[in-house]
């Protein structure tokens, strides 16, 4: 299956000791950030910092940098120290249309190519953060082979919606469905927003809930508290794991007797409902929650 990204942890750039113990909390990507998290007087300083982490430590996950937008007066600068580093992925903030992609794409190639690294191993992500960004959101997904991912950003977003957030969510209800589908439509995957109020358990797990319903991949996170919740949350349930073997049990016995009808407690059995239980099964080996699974 495709690399989980349930939790992705944000870590300000120009925090050493946090950028030193950012790989002990579990997240399944962390976000080196040198863009909001870090001031226009700690920039230089933030990417150095962040590119010696990726060169000298080890982590025991994806590392993704968080740059400024290129048409910032930093986002070239933070391409040209980072990039020789070689991080695992670059998160485009502010992304609106396709050519933000093609632009950075472009740089990471000349980068891969100056500095002997594999072609294309170098992946990127895009955080939509405008209605214009939504509106372009399949041209943002499907524009480099190195999408790999693509993200709402959801102060941003609503500032430009003209709206605040609610503890119900409404507010992002058309944003998440167009950065699900266009994902989906790009063959990518989907990464909800952060979820600020750290001391706010429930609604976290409330609003975690309403996302993987919503057919997202991951969420965002600010505080490693919050990777713990998102991972209990997107993990299948024994429940779901039972259901799903049993519905491919009942699938190859179908195939071995050559039955065209396939049902299972009296329920019709078809291709979708077959795909979404390999899907369940796929992400419990890979949490190894399956006993006896290879």
């Amino acid at each position: 299956m495709a690399r989980m990204r349930r939790s992705m942890m944000f870590v300000p750039g120009n925090n050493p000791g946090m950028l030193i113990n950012a790989g002990i909390y579990g997240a399944d990507t962390i976000i080196f950030c040198v863009e909001d998290a870090v001031s226009v007087y700690e920039k230089d300083a933030a990417r150095q910092l962040v590119a010696n982490a990726i060169r000298n430590i080890k982590y025991p996950c994806e590392v993704a940098v968080r740059i400024n937008h290129i048409s910032t007066p930093y986002g070239r600068d933070d391409l040209a120290v980072i990039l020789p580093a070689k991080p695992d992925m670059i998160r485009l903030p502010k992304a609106e249309t396709a050519a933000d992609i093609l632009d950075v794409d472009e740089i990471i190639t000349a980068a891969e190519k100056k500095c002997g690294f594999e072609a294309g191993s170098i992946k990127m992500m895009a955080a939509i953060e405008t209605c214009k960004g939504i509106m372009n959101a399949y041209e943002i997904a499907s524009a480099s082979p190195r999408m790999e991912a693509l993200a709402i950003g959801g102060e941003d977003y609503l500032a430009d919606l003209r709206t605040s957030r609610t503890t119900h969510g409404d507010e992002f209800l058309a944003a998440r469905s167009q950065i699900v589908v266009a994902a989906r439509a790009a063959g990518i995957q989907a990464i909800d927003t952060v979820y600020s109020d750290i001391n706010n358990e429930e609604g976290f797990r409330n609003e975690i809930t309403r996302i993987k319903e919503l057919g997202f991949d991951g969420k965002s996170v600010i505080n490693p508290r919050q990777i713990k919740i998102v991972h209990d949350v997107f993990a299948p349930t024994q429940k779901e794991i039972d259901h799903a073997e049993r519905v491919l049990k009942a699938y190859e016995e179908a195939l071995a007797k050559g039955s065209g009808v396939i049902s299972l407690n009296g329920k019709m059995i078809d291709g979708p409902i077959v795909a979404r239980a390999e899907r369940a099964l796929a992400y419990a080996d890979a949490l190894g929650m399956r006993k006896g699974a290879k």
